[in-house]
């Protein structure tokens, strides 16, 4: 009888390991269709075309700092990177983003909050005049893409 309660608690207990293996690989196969999808909706939303804009002098300007400064995660023309959001996007439309936003962001960074990309840290090798010629510059390059004030 105690051989059969031993070989029945045994049994038990193999079962409950088998389910508990079946638990841990089913959810790890939904975590990881989770983060594919994720990735994937990510990636389709991480880049935007850009149409190039006839730039001012000033705007010619902006380019430059922005490259040297901002390019490595906003992507060449501002079109997002998978470190940065696209700033050629309706989001940033002046009436939504002023420019006094983009001055903060540089001067103290930013949380957080439209994208999942983290927190932007603030850029003090930036000056104030050099943000300036950045914001002629994405302004510019919003204005041919379509991109206008809105009132919100």
């Amino acid at each position: 009888m105690k051989k059969r309660n031993r070989l029945r608690a045994t049994k038990q207990r193999q079962r409950i390991v088998m389910l508990a293996v079946v638990v841990w690989t089913v959810c790890g196969l939904v975590a990881a269709l989770v983060i594919v999808r994720r990735t994937t909706e990510e990636s389709a939303a991480v880049t935007v075309q850009v149409t190039p804009a006839a730039l001012s002098a000033e705007g010619v300007e902006g380019q430059a700092v922005f490259e040297a400064n901002c390019m490595a995660c906003h992507g060449a023309s501002a079109a997002g990177t998978k470190l940065g959001p696209p700033l050629i996007h309706d989001i940033y439309n002046p009436g939504h983003h002023s420019d006094q936003a983009f001055y903060l962001a540089a001067a103290a960074g930013v949380r957080q909050h439209h994208w999942t990309y983290g927190d932007m840290p603030a850029q003090p090798q930036v000056s104030e005049v050099e943000v300036g010629l950045i914001i002629r510059y994405i302004r510019e390059l919003q204005e041919a893409n379509g991109i206008v004030a809105k009132s919100y």
